[in-house]
């Protein structure tokens, strides 16, 4: 996966990918059949999701919808659960042979493609745009599925690094949707996201005429201010923590206005 690509999202996949192979290749057998907090997903149905998106996007036929698990809510979730179940007969290792396989062939297209290839719009996760926004999309989907799979296992890593460094900076910039859309927070308040650790972020997020947006700096102090390390944060964000449980474990500290606060944790979620 060393071979460079005009397109720099491309590497930035490589080493997403190299890093999944590389955690999925220290892995003991009893450690992929773990629970993840994906429902219904084991750590290597985990991977197995992955590799049937990268088989989807090489133009494989999928297999049969599937709709009759408790955890599948939606069509897409049908989708993914067949090709979860598709490959239910193959064991860890060789799940982890298919995914260097498909993924290797993955980047040998995309390598393959001239850089207008990357302008063109279609449908992706996050509504139409160019591919190499899809291709930003696969990066954090792809990094938040290697945490997924490191938590279940109790092998952190993988926090630094261009493909976690995109991944981080994505799931900030949901955060004024939770703060202006999904809280309603009031006209004039502020909220600051600080990701304290190795991984230090911060982001203030200002409602100003019932817009809220990302600010460099805010005029005195926030309204309240969150502060989490990146595990929770992503955590939330993405739906496998509920905001009562990361409070009621005193895994976020809330300054400031404390009401606010919980509501803003508690509807952190936007990826599911």
């Amino acid at each position: 996966m060393s071979e460079k690509t005009p397109e720099p999202v491309v590497d930035v996949l490589a080493e997403e990918w190299a890093a999944i192979a590389e955690l999925g290749s220290v892995l003991e057998a009893g450690e992929w059949e773990l629970p993840s907090e994906c429902p219904g997903w084991s750590v290597r149905d985990v991977l197995a999701h992955m590799v049937g998106t990268e088989r989807s996007l090489l133009g494989h036929d999928a297999p049969a919808p599937v709709t009759d698990a408790g955890h599948v809510h939606n069509p897409v979730g049908a989708v993914n659960e067949g090709w979860v179940r598709s490959l239910q007969g193959a064991s860890g290792p060789e799940l982890l042979a298919e995914f260097r396989a498909v993924t290797d062939r993955r980047l040998a297209e995309l390598r393959s493609w001239p850089a207008s290839r990357f302008d063109e719009e279609g449908p992706s996760p996050v509504g139409k745009v160019p591919y190499r926004e899809f291709m930003r999309v696969r990066v954090m989907d792809c990094w938040v599925h290697e945490q997924d799979m490191r938590v279940a296992t109790a092998r952190p890593g993988h926090r630094e690094g261009p493909a976690a460094t995109l991944a981080i900076g994505r799931l900030l910039s949901a955060m004024p949707f939770i703060v202006g859309k999904k809280v309603g927070a009031p006209d004039g308040s502020a909220v600051r996201f600080e990701i304290v650790g190795a991984e230090e972020r911060r982001l203030d997020v200002a409602v100003d005429g019932g817009r809220a947006g990302a600010v460099e700096s805010l005029r005195g102090e926030p309204t309240v201010g969150l502060r989490m390390d990146l595990e929770v944060f992503w955590r939330l964000g993405c739906g496998r923590m509920t905001g009562a449980a990361a409070r009621g474990a005193g895994l976020v500290e809330i300054q400031g206005d404390t009401e606010l606060g919980a509501r803003v944790v508690d509807e952190m979620a936007f990826m599911i």
